[in-house]
């Protein structure tokens, strides 16, 4: 078994725990055309009822797919979306999970990433990100600073945090793939201070020692400055109005498989990072719908939580 296929076979029986009968639709489009076959295959091969559709790629991330693959998507069991734009934070699939379904998003995955990162160990990525996500929820104050001037403070108070496990086993259950995170909406309005992307940013890459600035306040970027990068990160967020400015959600990642890459699927994962999106939080707790959310992965941060030491300068100290 060649090294994609095995990681397909790890994504549909231990991720996804597909049994022979169920019905799986794999959602995917041209960039991605290769690895939603090789998904499709391997759920074929273990007996079930599995469907591929291809659609046209969507503009941006989280825009709808097509009208009559929203009602697919909660005619199955289970649903794998290897897409170049992601569909998580869509009605779409929030309407599918609330039926039931079991789905992972793999939006922009790479043969490499795929290879590298489902050969982790799931069980105790599991256990990072519940552990993470189990402080988020009972916490109130997130402090985040880094030596790059970052110094940013985001209310959660309220809000329930998740595991974003890899573990899609019960009914309802979504994740990313690859997975490993614990993440949760920050209170809309609450946020204040300063962050400093320096790994990669969604829609952009990998940043090169490039940094971005965003000046955060009453919970919105008001301010981003930097160089290409940033010019270029305000150039996709402004069409989509000053929801999409939003300060979305906080992640802190649990795979020790992951590395940077400039694909932020895979990059948000790095045990020893954090990221903050922007734009939407629907599919996380949160009042903001918009059909842009768009994450930047920071380079080891310390972070607090009420005060509490949780990551200091890209390590964990919880664990």
């Amino acid at each position: 078994m060649n090294a994609l296929k095995y990681a397909a076979t790890v994504a549909v029986k231990d991720c996804m725990a597909i049994r022979p009968g169920e019905k799986v639709l794999v959602i995917t489009d041209e960039p991605l055309r290769k690895i939603g076959y090789v998904l499709w295959e391997a759920a074929r091969e273990i007996g079930a009822e599995a469907v591929i559709v291809e659609i046209i790629p969507r503009k941006t991330h989280g825009e709808e797919p097509p009208e009559p693959i929203r009602g697919l998507m909660k005619l199955v069991d289970v649903i794998l979306i290897p897409t170049s734009k992601s569909l998580s934070h869509t009605d779409s699939r929030r309407e599918a999970s609330k039926k039931g379904v079991r789905i992972a998003t793999l939006p922009g995955i790479t043969e490499g990433t795929m290879i590298r990162t489902l050969r982790a160990d799931y069980y105790s990525i599991a256990k990072r990100s519940k552990k993470i996500a189990e402080i988020l929820t009972h916490g109130s104050k997130v402090r985040i600073t880094t030596d790059k001037g970052m110094d940013v403070t985001l209310d959660i108070s309220g809000r329930e945090g998740y595991a974003d496990t890899g573990l899609n086993h019960n009914p309802g259950d979504f994740s990313n793939l690859p997975a490993g995170e614990g993440y949760i909406a920050p209170v809309e309005g609450k946020s204040e201070g300063t962050i400093v992307i320096d790994g990669s940013m969604a829609g952009i890459g990998k940043l090169n020692g490039e940094i971005i600035r965003a000046v955060i306040k009453d919970g919105f970027a008001t301010e981003i400055s930097g160089g290409e990068a940033a010019k270029k990160l305000i150039s996709i967020i402004e069409p989509f109005g000053r929801l999409a400015f939003n300060v979305a959600e906080l992640g802190i990642g649990t795979n020790d498989k992951a590395q940077v890459t400039g694909n932020v699927l895979e990059d948000e994962k790095i045990m020893g990072t954090i990221h903050i999106a922007f734009g939407d939080n629907k599919s996380m707790g949160g009042e903001v719908r918009v059909a842009s959310h768009l994450d930047g992965v920071i380079m080891q941060p310390t972070v607090y939580v009420d005060g509490k030491l949780i990551m200091k300068d890209g390590e964990l100290v919880i664990l």
